[in-house]
């Protein structure tokens, strides 16, 4: 008769412990190889309804499957196409902007240097060491490097999706066999609501970044900044990004309002739009279009954000909101872990059963 090992609450957290560096180090260090299968995963669970309403019409899943990817390429290259133009125009005015950036740099060790009593000569030679720092940090090769696997994991990224489209049946038999009967029930849910989220979080995505991009080149427009269509399109993208998206999109324009402007109103009016752009996305578009599946709290938002771009960079920082909150799909289905997936929810209940503070009457 065996008899079951008990192990001690300090052993087990010691393991959790060395399970999650472990984890996450293989997470870091795999990332070029992580981040692509994860990104056509996503990819191909937004593109599955389209391939099986193209099969539902009697074509052959080869067939729909290339078409599918074929719409995603068309569409990725027509806005990468867009950028490019909008950026050769930006390069075409570089020396000038250049300029602006040298005179509004001189003013500002000016004001610097008569406000607090400051050498210019002190503050040019502190700025001429933080550039020589920058352009020494800066590695040619490393850069060159990465723009190669950038560009490798662009051409393998639609043969991933092509074939995770293709094997689905394949995968979700193996996900099947690799559980218990009694267990498949709940392995379905999961499956179900992590499908259903992900297109609905990533359809929704897509919504918002054409209308806050339409808002941002409108309203830049309209105040007459230069580069008014790029700008909003980056500010769109960024935005993409939780959180810090929208503070960097924001800081980019009213830069170039500052640069290519002579009144220092521009770059406040730029800021006043763009606070009224993100008051609109977040009080109307995001609770309508993107966040109505996705039940996460602030807290969990933001601390997900933070891991996802200490972990993998940018790329975490947009992946976090959608895996964590398949995570939390996986916790409500699973008895152990639903206190967790309570706590990344947006369910705050309104009393406790724990009385903090107060002491039984002897």
């Amino acid at each position: 008769m065996d008899i079951p090992v008990k192990v001690p609450f300090y052993a087990r957290i010691a393991l959790i412990f060395i399970g999650l560096f472990a984890f996450v180090f293989t997470m870091h260090i795999g990332q070029h190889i992580i981040l692509p299968i994860l990104y056509a995963t996503l990819m191909a669970i937004l593109l599955n309804p389209l391939v099986n309403y193209l099969v539902r019409k009697k074509i052959k899943r080869v067939i729909a499957i290339s078409i599918a990817v074929a719409l995603t390429l068309i569409l990725v290259s027509g806005i990468l196409y867009v950028i490019s133009t909008q950026a050769s125009l930006f390069s075409e005015t570089y020396p000038q902007l250049k300029e602006k950036v040298r005179l509004a740099t001189a003013e500002l060790v000016k004001w610097v240097s008569d406000n607090f009593r400051i050498k210019r000569l002190s503050i040019n030679t502190w700025i001429n060491e933080t550039q020589s720092e920058s352009i020494d940090d800066f590695e040619i090769g490393k850069q060159l490097s990465a723009v190669g696997q950038t560009l490798i994991i662009g051409m393998l990224l639609p043969v991933y999706i092509f074939l995770i489209l293709y094997y689905k049946p394949l995968l979700l038999e193996f996900i099947r066999r690799l559980f218990q009967a009694e267990h498949r029930v709940a392995v379905e849910k999961v499956l179900t609501g992590t499908k259903k989220i992900i297109q609905t979080y990533l359809t929704g995505l897509v919504f918002e970044m054409i209308i806050v991009a339409v808002l941002n080149s409108a309203g830049l427009l309209l105040l007459g900044i230069d580069y008014a269509i790029i700008l909003g399109i980056i500010g769109a993208v960024l935005n993409l990004i939780p959180y810090i998206g929208g503070v960097v999109g924001t800081l980019l324009p009213m830069t170039i309002a500052f640069v290519t402007k002579d009144s220092m109103s521009y770059p406040i009016l730029v800021f006043c739009v763009y606070i009224f752009i993100q008051f609109i996305d977040n009080n109307f578009i995001i609770p309508k279009i993107v966040a109505s599946r996705v039940q996460l709290n602030a807290l969990t938002s933001i601390i997900a954000v933070l891991i996802g771009g200490a972990l993998w960079g940018v790329s975490g920082m947009f992946l976090s909101i959608p895996l964590t909150a398949v995570i939390k799909i996986i916790f409500d289905h699973v008895e152990p872990l639903k206190p967790w997936g309570f706590l990344l929810g947006n369910i705050v209940p309104t009393t406790s059963r724990f009385a903090f503070g107060k002491r039984k009457k002897v």
